[in-house]
């Protein structure tokens, strides 16, 4: 089996399953302002752009917001989030075992998330991930997020080897653009957190159980 010099993963959504934590903190947040909770399906069609993105949105959804009222919910969504960041999330089935095989291999991996770089190095060191990367970029203030190219880029260029060499894998449109921006190959795991579908994918570049064949498309 021909594996690539190096893959990159998305965190939330491709690896982990990370949406009932993120419910679970944005309706706390939404109970403080006295707000009615919102429902797992409605999260997940806000996550992909940020944690401020699925804060705004969640406030949109229900009232709607001022600059004042987003940076209060923020602070309280971050401070319960940071408490409870793998109360509810794990690893999709057979992440642990096909990471296992890709090092055992010798192939370089890294993540490249927009959710900030200290909740995800956070949450891949407390589900025992951390093991498996030489590199973990999420989302920092001095750089742009998915889709610009950058990040991924950056993440790449850590793991030593070119863009058309590497392979990126993620579950969202946003995913697929930052790999597109980026000229780098791209899977999409189909049972993550996808919005819409993405008629510029092939079905061969998709796949919908954490196995290496069918990771790789093999």
């Amino acid at each position: 089996m021909t594996l690539p010099d190096a893959i990159i993963f998305d965190l939330d959504g491709t690896l982990v399953h990370s949406a009932p934590d993120l419910q679970a903190a944005a309706n706390v947040m939404l109970n403080d302002l006295g707000r009615a909770p919102l429902d797992l399906d409605t999260i997940i069609t806000f996550i992909g752009n940020g944690v401020e993105k699925l804060v705004e949105r969640s406030l949109e959804a229900t009232g709607g917001y001022d600059d004042d009222l987003r940076r209060h919910a923020l602070a309280v969504f971050l401070d319960t989030y940071e408490t409870n960041m793998t109360t509810l999330t794990k690893p999709y089935p057979g992440v642990v075992n096909c990471l296992e095989q890709l090092c055992a291999a010798g192939v370089p991996l890294g993540i490249c998330t927009n959710k900030p770089d200290g909740p995800a190095k956070a949450i891949c060191a407390a589900l025992g991930l951390s093991q498996f990367f030489t590199a973990i970029d999420g989302a920092r203030p001095d750089q742009p997020r998915k889709p610009d190219p950058a990040p991924l880029l950056a993440c790449i260029a850590k793991l030593n080897t070119a863009p058309q060499n590497a392979l990126y894998v993620g579950d969202s449109g946003v995913d697929f653009l930052t790999a597109h921006n980026a000229r780098v190959p791209f899977r999409l795991f189909s049972q993550g957190y996808l919005h819409a579908p993405i008629p510029e994918l092939h079905a061969r570049d998709q796949f919908s159980d954490w196995t290496l064949s069918n990771l790789l498309g093999r």
